[in-house]
């Protein structure tokens, strides 16, 4: 019994956790921090990318709750290993493990930026740090602690974006006295809704994809969540709407209210178009929520990198120490590996500090797509396999999930060759070269060559 105790993680998160850390994950840098990125891309046609990303989110969500209610207290890595067994299942979990590093040093850095609106003087990777440091301790209580503060986190970026929405069509539609002079026209004027032609939009997707990464989290909180299998299905079907309300109307409001082109990067473009209506302390309002906001994601990032890190360990594409839990429940060595290798990210800031938020978030963009691809084509060979028929299933199989796995693969493809993705393609694959290539040295428990 104490052996099973040191092994397990405790059951601690409730549906309503389950479903706000799934939020919680997809709403931050991407929306906040990377919206500026993708309105510089593409203009206003971004909501198209946005939109057609949604779509293909809800593909990968429903194939995903589909897997986790077939088999029971299994998670995204664990499907990936059950339907491609071990080499796979190594490349795709240690994949999805550096993709939340990278996604949580991205949040902790934009954190530091927000905090920078407020103290301009002190530099990036000091305000950073002290941000990594709150965060980790966070997540050495219990789960279900972390499960309550991450739905007042999650809450607070959602019912701030509820009221920006609310506030930007109200500005919008003249109701409330601004400084806004035809916002309607920044729609069509400066090159049009599509500025930079239907490329610029196919360019943006990679942001978009980083943007919307974050959602299969769910499948990697099922094996701490109570009733999972009564509950996964709502939460699925109420994430992804919500989700792409929470992005496409935003979007709407930003591109209504200051041209595309006057879209800064420097500060948030929430920021920028509160301070351009003249609201008197607005701007540091929505400053403050933003920072929860990243705050809130990273603090999902830690959350999942180190329980891939035990889910690995326990497939055996980990060392097995990887496995051990402490007496909270919760896998201790993997958030310290975790905290290294995040605290290592901030360092970065500490070298190109004016650089390294926009060199980041493109590396996530392309090992999210690798991650959803590996859930489609899961999907594909473990349905067949069902010993028991689950109540929640993909419609139109299997003519929904290729759709989502050719799209997805189209996209890939077409960044690997886009000479403005240079840094990120080749990190990307020379980190999958070297994944590969570890997947042939690290051999399974049998008495083989094993890297401890």
């Amino acid at each position: 019994m104490k052996k099973n105790q040191q092994q397990d993680l405790k059951k601690g998160l409730l549906p309503r956790h389950v479903q706000f850390i799934a939020l919680a994950g997809m709403i931050g840098t991407g929306i906040f921090k990377g919206s500026s990125d993708t309105l510089n891309i593409a203009g206003p046609s971004v909501i198209v990318a946005y939109l057609i990303g949604g779509l293909l989110l809800f593909i990968i969500m429903a194939a995903l709750g589909e897997m986790a209610l077939a088999y029971p207290n299994l998670n995204v890595q664990h499907l990936v290993n059950k339907a491609f067994g071990f080499q796979v299942s190594f490349l795709v979990g240690w994949l999805y493990w550096i993709n939340w590093i990278l996604v949580t040093v991205v949040e902790l850095l934009a954190a530091g930026s927000f905090l920078q609106f407020w103290f301009p003087s002190v530099p990036l990777w000091l305000l950073s740090f002290l941000c990594a440091i709150v965060i980790v301790a966070i997540n050495l209580f219990q789960v279900k602690y972390y499960g309550e503060l991450e739905f007042w986190f999650a809450g607070i970026k959602i019912i701030a974006l509820i009221a920006f929405i609310i506030l930007g069509f109200l500005l919008l539609l003249g109701l409330i006295p601004s400084n806004l002079h035809d916002p309607l026209s920044n729609y069509t004027e400066h090159g049009g809704f599509f500025p930079h032609g239907l490329g610029g939009t196919y360019s943006a997707f990679l942001v978009v994809m980083f943007s919307y990464g974050g959602a299969e989290l769910i499948g990697v909180a099922v094996t701490e969540t109570k009733d999972a299998d009564r509950v996964l299905p709502k939460i699925i079907k109420g994430a992804v709407w919500r989700v792409i309300i929470f992005y496409v109307l935003p979007i709407l409001i930003i591109c209504g209210m200051m041209p595309w082109n006057k879209v800064t990067g420097q500060d948030s473009p929430f920021v920028q178009v509160f301070s351009s209506t003249g609201l008197p302390g607005a701007a540091h309002i929505m400053n403050f929520v933003l920072l929860t906001a990243v705050l809130s994601a990273a603090n999902s990032g830690i959350y999942a990198t180190s329980r891939t890190l035990y889910s690995m360990a326990q497939s055996d594409v980990a060392p097995k120490v990887l496995a051990k839990v402490s007496s909270k429940g919760i896998p201790f060595i993997g958030i310290m590996i975790t905290s290294i290798c995040i605290l290592a990210g901030v360092y970065l800031a500490y070298l190109t500090p004016s650089q390294v938020i926009g060199y980041l978030m493109t590396i996530p963009g392309f090992t999210v797509m690798i991650i959803w691809m590996s859930i489609c084509a899961a999907q594909l060979k473990l349905r067949p396999l069902y010993k028991n028929k689950p109540a929640f299933k993909v419609k139109w199989f299997p003519y929904t999930t290729i759709f989502a796995l050719v799209s997805l693969g189209i996209i890939f493809i077409g960044f690997l060759f886009n000479s403005n993705n240079l840094i990120g393609t080749s990190v990307c694959l020379v980190t999958i070269g070297l994944l590969i290539l570890l997947s042939f040295i690290y051999k399974k428990p049998d008495g083989r060559k094993i890297i401890a």
